[in-house]
């Protein structure tokens, strides 16, 4: 009798704590609730807390004519096409610069920027000289992007002055700048693209 007696006394107070402090008790589990999870106190009920991916929303874009709707689609495409080369060439150039920094030996350097020219070299031979005009384009302005300087500039590094300046000419048959730069604001179709794509995180499958 004096333990029932206690067993009542103890409830109560637990149950005069557990007011006095004012959480509220958790929710009470059903025979199919396996999955564990965090709660957060909602309106002083204690409700499942799950997080999630970030879901970004995006107004859909309105088109004046189907000529601009067909022109944004076709630069789209031309788009999603050079990403993973521009993002190659701008991890492969900055790990060129971070290892050039990491060693003052002129024949080590020299051995880093025949390494990396021979990679790019392989790339274009296998990949991007398949390129369109249209494309080649929009990859000079990426790799600008990448890089924060030209493609011209990148050339001028790798193969020297010479190699830079004939690729220029080259390049200007084709209607083609190697100093381009690229301005996110004059960009603007190219920009809301790359962001579709989550640009500044993609990985490229030539890492």
């Amino acid at each position: 009798m004096k333990l029932f007696g206690l067993l009542v006394v103890f409830c109560f107070l637990a149950g005069k704590v557990n007011a006095q402090s004012g959480r509220p008790p958790l929710p009470v589990l059903g025979k199919n609730d396996t999955i564990k999870t965090y709660v957060t106190l909602l309106d002083g009920e204690m409700v499942p807390w799950v997080v999630t991916n970030e879901v970004v929303i995006r107004a859909g874009r309105i088109f004046k004519t189907d000529a601009d709707r067909k022109a944004f689609n076709l630069l789209r495409y031309n788009v999603s096409k050079v990403i993973p080369y521009a993002h190659f060439a701008g991890d492969r150039y900055r790990k060129l610069q971070r290892d050039l920094a990491l060693t003052g030996d002129k024949d080590k350097q020299k051995q880093l920027v025949d390494a990396c020219n021979h990679e790019i070299k392989d790339m274009f031979n296998r990949e991007i000289k398949n390129l369109t005009i249209s494309q080649g384009e929009i990859l000079i302005k990426l790799i600008n992007r990448e890089t924060d300087v030209t493609t011209y500039a990148v050339v001028k590094e790798l193969k020297g002055s010479f190699t830079a300046f004939s690729m220029q000419m080259l390049a200007g048959i084709f209607g083609h700048n190697l100093k381009e730069t690229y301005d996110r604001d004059e960009q603007r179709d190219i920009e809301a693209i790359l962001q579709e794509f989550n640009y500044d995180s993609y990985k490229s499958p030539y890492q």
